[in-house]
């Protein structure tokens, strides 16, 4: 139950990257493209918009973990052989 109710919260945060993520790629493809500087300057500024929500989406995402700095990394630990 814990990991679908994360799962959940993080499902908002994964599809806000996406889609700055897509719109990223599709102002790339219109600049190489040739299209309108207002068409591309438009969509950089909605982009912007969405990275600083993207941001804040984030970081107020009410995700809990029990891990600290003394586990360090998980594929790495301290105490590695």
């Amino acid at each position: 139950l814990y990991f679908k109710q994360t799962y959940k919260i993080m499902r908002k945060s994964i599809v806000l990257l996406f889609l700055l993520t897509g719109l990223l790629l599709i102002i790339l493809i219109l600049a190489v493209l040739g299209f309108s500087f207002a068409t591309i300057f438009i969509l950089s500024i909605i982009g912007q918009g969405l990275l600083i929500f993207t941001v804040f989406a984030v970081l107020k995402e009410n995700y809990q973990t029990d891990k600290t700095f003394k586990d360090f990394y998980e594929d790495f630990p301290i105490n590695h052989s």
